[in-house]
């Protein structure tokens, strides 16, 4: 039941609705070989990750992130609090994606306690050094926008901070071998500012995404120390080998290195295994997909020989 404009009764169907979809559910579930259990949820739920995140970002910067009547002298009993729920909370989903991925292996399944729980040890062991990396990455955006008047205000305020605090907690899931988590990090902070970077990039110290918005890094790219980047700036993939069925060869090594210092300018788009040298500067709306040595200063108008042959390039990450 459910209630008009004027608040009467109205009859809805939600029987046949709810059949309906039990139907489509099996129909997939039948598809894709999934087995019929009986329990709780199988996956892990984005709500708790995010729960998670905001945490842990208290726990990184308690005096910024943290409750806003948080005191000095009680920092470390609220990070001790805290990081206490959200490892345990973390357990509890590693332990759905360790399940998750041992589902056709009864050897793998009888450990997955043991696992989870040195995954989640080994991920809060991390955490100092990630502090010490997102420490970098605010001076780096401070030092680099003139509009900036204090690192408080670029942890509070920039996009691409936030990012990165999401980037550097997502890519040390990614390593730990929860991979679904990390992309469940990364996805928030995608939908939260605009920023797409997928959790296996790997991304060196001081790294600066200025405003943001567009910005797309791929799973194997790799950037240097003291890296800036601008918005709509993609690091994607050139092309996608594929078997004889047409279907997709996953992994492989197939996103940009860009090394340290280097400077990329708005809406540049660079594809493929190349290599942007030490020290260079890419221009804005650049369209790259050959390596360029250190110090390099590229404009449009030298990109432009690399446009011939990339008719069908696909700037995915």
């Amino acid at each position: 039941m459910g209630s008009g404009l004027n608040g009467a009764a109205i009859a809805l169907p939600l029987d046949e609705i709810v059949a309906g979809l039990r139907v489509a559910r099996e129909r997939w579930r039948t598809s894709q070989q999934r087995l019929q259990e009986v329990g709780g949820r199988e996956l892990p739920s984005r709500e708790a990750l995010r729960e998670i995140v905001d945490r842990l970002s208290g726990v990184l910067f308690p005096m910024r992130l943290g409750p806003p009547d948080l005191r000095h002298e009680s920092e470390d009993y609220y990070i001790g609090h805290t990081l206490d729920a959200a490892l345990q909370s973390l357990l509890q989903q590693v332990r759905l994606e360790l399940r998750y991925q041992a589902r056709h292996d009864a050897h793998r399944q009888r450990d997955v306690e043991a696992r989870a729980l040195d995954l989640v040890r080994s991920f809060g062991g991390a955490l100092p050094a990630i502090r010490v990396l997102l420490d970098s990455d605010v001076l780096a955006a401070y030092r680099g926008d003139p509009a900036a008047r204090s690192v408080d205000e670029v942890l509070l305020c920039y996009p691409g901070v936030l990012a990165m605090i999401h980037h550097r907690l997502a890519h040390q899931l990614y390593l730990l071998g929860v991979p679904l988590l990390a992309r469940l990090v990364a996805e928030s902070a995608h939908a939260q500012t605009g920023i797409d970077i997928h959790p296996g990039a790997r991304i060196g110290p001081g790294f600066f995404i200025d405003h943001g918005t567009g910005v797309v890094i791929g799973e194997t790219a790799e950037i240097g120390r003291d890296v800036r980047v601008y918005q709509a700036v993609t690091l994607g993939a050139k092309r996608f080998v594929t078997d004889e069925d047409g279907q997709l060869h996953k992994g492989g090594a197939r996103h940009p290195i860009v090394e340290d210092g280097v400077v990329i300018y708005a809406g540049a788009t660079i594809l493929g295994r190349v290599t942007i040298g030490q020290g260079s500067t890419i221009g804005g709306n650049v369209w790259l997909t050959r390596s360029v040595p250190s110090g390099s200063r590229i404009t449009q108008a030298q990109s432009r020989e690399d446009v011939r042959e990339d008719s069908l390039v696909a700037p995915l990450a």
